[in-house]
């Protein structure tokens, strides 16, 4: 955000994060674990692109007692802006940043035996104990020893000095559209964690359950969670618990630009619009540079004075137009909805989404570090 911080504050393009929905979000998570069940917020790619601190600090005072990133640099991040709760790095470890795991006091996984030689290794040479969590592939063919040679990775990193397993976890791969697999992969963790409680060396953190995984599988609830996306307003229902979803992130510009466009013309790069008739057309300051994607050229839809009207034309990389009609009413100036909600107005981002066959966690993420977030507290 550095580079564009002097005139973000004006700038016409930006994001409405809203910290009531997602304190709502996360009672609706809350209400789906039992009290004694810990919360994971997920914050990695820059808290799906809503802005890692603010949104950390906000889900660790309002119920979340982790949080879940996937690179080290992030959670370093979170460090260096003041969180001091536990952090969990969910992605593959690179061997050579053991170091930066233990000095900054990150929770690290191992899903090899040679991963947790090295663990121990680097944790002894500093004099320090080293927080692990066992990492268990269960069908999701990421990373992870498999199920079935759990134990060996167990035994041997039990048996190594400078490592404190403090967790164990495995990651469901389609909890959203199998309930039969995600069961099958419920049990396959189970069998992992029987042979531990043979032994008497289950850790107090085991975790499996993503967002799908809290809503329709409290089985696999244990004694974590790792809701992600939910907290930002999406799932495969909206309303649960008797309570509704809301979008945190709402992306909005302004009309910049009003002219009126006679028929059989041409519009943006290549014309892959051409008007049927003399129109009105709005330029707004906002292209796929920001993170609107490309592929809504002729997809898009947003909302002007309380109207819906089509994106046309393809999206430049840094200006939209959009086709009010030939009696539709815009200003230079007006507020401009391209997905998200702003009072009674909604542009869904889950119908984009279908439109360009991506999904919500892409379009958020890809909002470019130009486009500045906006706080409502």
């Amino acid at each position: 955000m550095a580079l564009y911080t002097e005139t973000s504050t004006n700038r016409p393009t930006r994001a409405i994060i809203s910290m009531p929905n997602l304190r709502n979000n996360l009672s609706i998570v809350r209400s789906l674990i039992k009290p004694d069940v810990r919360i994971m917020g997920v914050v990695k790619a820059n808290a799906y692109g809503h802005g890692i601190v603010e949104i950390a600090t906000e889900m660790l005072s309002n119920g979340a007692s982790y949080l879940g990133v996937a690179y080290i640099e992030e959670a370093v991040c979170l460090r260096r802006n003041g969180i001091t709760a536990p952090i969990l790095v969910l992605g593959a470890v690179n061997v050579d940043q053991i170091e930066d795991f233990i000095a900054n006091d990150i929770d690290i996984n191992s899903s090899s035996i040679d991963k947790s030689r090295a663990i121990s290794e680097v944790a002894q040479r500093m004099n320090k104990k080293a927080k692990v969590h066992l990492k268990i592939d269960t069908g999701m063919e990421r990373i992870g020893v498999h199920w079935y040679n759990a134990a060996k990775l167990i035994d041997e990193t039990f048996s190594l000095k400078g490592i404190e397993v403090v967790g164990i976890f495995s990651h469901f791969a389609k909890a959203d559209t199998d309930f039969d697999f995600t069961r099958q992969q419920i049990a396959r963790f189970e069998e992992v964690l029987e042979y531990m409680r043979g032994k008497k060396i289950l850790p107090k953190l085991i975790h499996i359950a993503n967002s799908e995984g809290v809503i329709s599988f409290p089985e696999a609830h244990y004694t974590m969670v790792r809701p992600g996306i939910i907290l930002y307003g999406y799932a495969t229902k909206k309303e649960i618990n008797g309570k509704i979803l809301k979008p945190v992130m709402s992306l909005f510009s302004k009309v910049a630009y009003f002219k009126v466009v006679p028929e059989n013309t041409g519009i943006s790069y290549n014309h892959t619009h051409t008007t049927k008739k003399q129109t009105r057309v709005v330029t707004l300051p906002i292209g796929y540079g920001d993170g609107y994607n490309r592929l809504l050229s002729n997809r898009g839809e947003v909302i002007i004075r309380g109207k819906k009207y089509p994106v046309v034309g393809n999206v430049c990389m840094d200006q939209v137009m959009v086709d009010i009609g030939d009696d539709g009413v815009a200003y230079n100036g007006d507020d401009v909805l391209l997905f998200g909600e702003s009072g009674a107005d909604e542009v869904s981002l889950e119908i984009l989404c279908d439109r360009i066959e991506t999904i919500t966690y892409e379009m958020l993420c890809m909002i470019s570090s130009r486009v500045p977030r906006i706080y409502v507290r």
